[in-house]
């Protein structure tokens, strides 16, 4: 039977509807009642809630710490994109171009750590960085270089630095799963044409394997960006606690000391609204920044 054309609107708003209502329970609703508290004096608990209007962004710009949480999240934004797209593409290669027969046991191993829940992962690496049974330390002191240990964790230096670790280590699995999939789909006839002609492993690489593998390499730079700046507070908090002394406060653990410690969900609020300015114009300027014209093949 021939449907109408309003019938298949109705009955595609009928299969869209659950989607949609999901959607607007957990991400609209939260995001507008995020803006709207961001107005308020409010400790979270209970309607007494004072309206003060933009003073809570007028303290955005006034409160020291807000800028240190900033360059903390872009440093490990940076710092996860170059090491995790470094590592992934380059394992990536290495199993999906190189004959190894372990390519498969690699992959799990590899992907091992993505399925560990994230306070598993802030765990372990405490325990690694342990300043006294830690392996780091103590590897160090094997090595003769025991004035190269210190509390890593606890040192103002090193402790923003020593976060990156984990995070890269926890995402690297993924990624190279991604780009291999990129890879495998590039045809061999190409990669043969290219040997015929004289290409090195490294000219097949950057003008064969890079520009045919776009896609994956740009939504992965896009999401580990996201990732970053909207979940890099739970590893934080979990091992540091933005400590020491504010040293490795990112944007959403600040958001969080200030709605579950000091009780101000009203500031808290306009942080969240802030980490969601960041992460559009973040993504906005990286999709203008990798935009490249699509390769057929």
């Amino acid at each position: 039977m021939v449907q109408s054309k309003a019938q298949r609107m109705k009955f595609l708003a009928f299969c869209l509807l659950p989607t949609f209502v999901m959607f607007a329970i957990f991400s609209l609703f939260p995001l507008f009642s995020g803006m709207y508290y961001s107005f308020f004096k409010w400790s979270g608990s209970g309607g007494n809630k004072t309206f003060v209007g933009l003073k809570n962004y007028i303290r955005l710009f006034n409160d020291p710490v807000i800028p240190q949480t900033i360059y903390h999240d872009y440093f490990l934004v940076f710092f996860k994109v170059l090491l995790i797209m470094l590592i992934a593409t380059f394992f990536a290669v290495v199993l999906t171009q190189f004959r190894i027969k372990e390519a498969a046991f690699y992959r799990v191993i590899f992907f091992f750590p993505n399925i560990m829940s994230v306070v598993v992962v802030g765990i372990l690496w405490m325990f690694i960085y342990n300043p006294n049974m830690g392996i780091v330390n103590s590897g160090l002191r094997q090595l003769g270089l025991e004035s190269m240990a210190k509390p890593w964790l606890g040192d103002m230096t090193w402790a923003l630095p020593s976060l990156v670790l984990p995070a890269v280590w926890a995402g690297i699995g993924l990624f190279m799963l991604m780009i291999m999939g990129g890879i495998s789909n590039i045809p061999t006839s190409i990669y043969e044409a290219a040997d015929v002609d004289g290409a090195t492993r490294w000219e097949q690489f950057w003008k064969i394997t890079v520009p045919l593998i776009w896609a994956q390499l740009k939504s992965s730079i896009i999401y580990i960006v996201i990732t970053t700046l909207n979940g890099s507070f739970v590893i934080v908090q979990i091992m540091t606690e933005g400590g020491p002394s504010n040293s490795t406060h990112v944007m959403g653990s600040y958001l969080y000391q200030q709605a579950f410690v000091n009780y101000n969900f009203g500031y808290a609020a306009a942080i969240g609204v802030m980490i969601l300015v960041f992460s559009l114009i973040t993504v906005l300027l990286l999709q203008l920044l990798l935009k490249r014209e699509k390769i057929q093949y």
